[in-house]
């Protein structure tokens, strides 16, 4: 797997360069991104070839920083660089669509978002069909998007789906793409998001296993274990060769 080298701030900043017109395709990525990698050559290969592979995991930016990325000093956390980047947005006018959930927690997504942050602005808000889109409804999202001109286009539908989306999607849709799953529910005030002395020691995990247990045991359990196995096993597979300024 390749992971670059971006801290909270730099990871920020890239987003903060996207512009309508540019297609990007980025990935957050984490224990349970690169248990599923270290199986599926397939998911794998779509991850390696995204333009940005972001650190969302308090473990993989220690193992990044360990093997010489010394920028990562923490996590580059999906909810944070949403809510950052539209936040550091406003002043460059950065236009938004959001994709992802349900109808219900879309719109309060968005409601929200505009309530936190006056002045962001999302050109559109849409949930769609939970499958795999038909040519057509591509060619209706493509005409959507190209009428809204979005500079970032946030994706939540859930690993591994968001990033399939991602990795098949961003070069018809021309622009930054970003998955960032949970952060729909956190955001549009579904779901409560850790608090922040559990995210620091990194510790989210149990407890989203505790607040979830039934949705998540398989993936924190058994990825975690995963995980620890690749790290151990290829000590190249959570390096690129490019490290962020």
């Amino acid at each position: 797997m390749l992971i670059d080298g971006h801290a909270p701030a730099s990871a920020t900043r890239a987003l903060l360069e996207s512009r309508y017109g540019t297609a990007r395709g980025t990935h957050l990525c984490n224990a349970y991104t690169l248990s599923l990698a270290l199986r599926d050559d397939r998911y794998r290969e779509l991850l390696n070839e995204a333009d940005i592979n972001f650190s969302d995991g308090h473990y993989l930016a220690m193992v990044g920083k360990k093997r010489g990325h010394e920028a990562m000093t923490e996590r580059v956390y999906g909810p944070d660089l949403m809510f950052n980047t539209m936040d550091q947005g406003r002043e460059l006018r950065l236009k938004h669509y959001l994709y992802g959930a349900s109808p219900e927690t879309v719109a309060k997504l968005k409601v929200e978002l505009e309530a936190k942050l006056p002045g962001v602005e999302i050109v559109a808000a849409e949930s769609p069909p939970f499958r795999p889109l038909t040519e057509a409804e591509l060619d209706d999202l493509t005409e959507r998007v190209s009428d809204a001109k979005p500079d970032l286009f946030w994706v939540g539908l859930g690993t591994p789906r968001q990033d399939e989306f991602v990795a098949h999607h961003t070069k018809r849709l021309r622009c930054t793409l970003v998955p960032v799953g949970a952060a729909f529910d956190f955001w549009s005030g579904n779901k409560p998001m850790a608090p922040a002395f559990v995210q620091k020691h990194g510790l989210e995990w149990a407890y989203r296993l505790a607040t979830e247990p039934r949705r998540l045991w398989k993936r924190y359990l058994i990825g975690n274990t995963a995980f620890i196995y690749g790290v151990a096993t290829d000590s190249r597979r959570n390096r690129r060769l490019d490290t962020a300024p």
